[in-house]
């Protein structure tokens, strides 16, 4: 399917001429996901409309402080929009009935495969919840303290508070006007980034200790099996902010992150630097993302799943390797 790509302007009239709006989240939802679609949500309720929230897993508990001033609407869906998502095969099993029926698709990845009839998108916004900011004022909605802390969240969220080169000045003066609004954010940032459970801690620790070193220790894997997850006692809650940790050694250009999925397949994070490209190397295995956040699935048993995304990250960045 060709994708009709709107403005601004055309984005606030399909969704101000709609009813019975379901926001659909990508699997695996994190803080941009839920944040965006709740706060656009929250947007649509305002204005009288029906809307609601879909997501393929159960949205962890530390989110519910955004999920929880939603009205529980219920209906059958009149108008489909995606946010967030960069392709259909992200929304997860549970959602693929709607993959081929989405309206309107509101995103940030330049990865983008132009499902949507019709498709909202900025490859430069650090988040999703930068195109429901800037939407608001179109569909003539006032930034409130709710749908704030959501848009906040969002862009905490996918800028590592606001530390990664994706951030900009925009972001910065986006996130000014939701403190304007009263928004408890210290409690926001703790909750996201300083809390963990003693499970957190725990399957840290055991994925940690086994992670390996490749391309002269320019690149870390680290792997994250169910029975690690089952031995921590981490629930899902604890799983969300894992794949940045190998990128967070010294001298490591390309951090990757294997977690193990129910089905045995294993679920890809890349995270890298000014060295390497994250969104070129996953998009070789059918994934996309961004140049410093990508994704990707690779069903393989675990040392060959390894050995396949490091051989990419080779062939792709072959500086990595001299």
């Amino acid at each position: 399917m060709k994708t009709n790509y709107l403005t601004l302007q055309e984005t606030a009239d399909r969704l101000m001429s709609a009813d019975r709006i379901l926001l659909l989240a990508h699997q695996y939802p994190d803080g941009d996901a839920i944040g965006s679609c709740v706060g656009l949500a929250l947007a649509l309720q305002s204005l009288g409309k029906q809307a609601r929230v879909m997501c393929n897993d159960v949205i962890p508990d530390k989110y519910s402080y955004m999920t929880d001033t939603l009205r529980p609407d219920e209906f059958e869906p009149g108008f489909i929009c995606a946010v967030d998502v960069a392709d259909p095969k992200l929304l997860g099993p549970a959602m693929q009935g709607f993959a081929e029926r989405v309206d309107l698709c509101i995103d940030h990845h330049g990865t983008n495969v132009a499902y949507a009839k019709e498709t909202l998108l900025d490859a430069d916004c650090a988040a999703a919840a930068m195109l429901i900011f800037r939407l608001l004022p179109v569909m003539g909605v006032k930034l409130t303290a709710p749908i704030a802390q959501c848009l906040y969240t969002a862009m905490a969220t996918d800028t590592g508070c606001f530390k990664y080169g994706n951030t900009s000045a925009e972001t910065h003066r986006m996130a000014a006007d939701c403190i304007d609004c009263g928004i408890p954010y210290e409690e926001i940032n703790r909750s996201m980034f300083d809390i963990k459970s003693r499970a957190r801690l725990e399957l840290e620790r055991r994925a940690l200790q086994d992670i390996r070193f490749y391309y002269h220790n320019r690149c870390a894997v680290m792997t994250i099996t169910n029975q690690m997850v089952k031995e921590s006692g981490a629930g899902e809650n604890d799983l969300e902010g894992l794949p940045p940790l190998p990128r967070q050694i010294e001298g490591v250009w390309a951090g990757v992150t294997l977690r193990e999925k129910a089905d045995g397949s294993f679920k890809i994070s890349l995270r890298t630097g000014r060295h390497a490209n994250a969104a070129d190397i996953c998009k070789v295995l059918g994934g996309g993302g961004h140049a410093a956040a990508a994704g990707c699935t690779i069903a393989l048993p675990l040392n060959e799943a390894i050995e396949k995304i490091v051989a990419v990250i080779g062939e792709v960045t072959p500086r990595i390797r001299d």
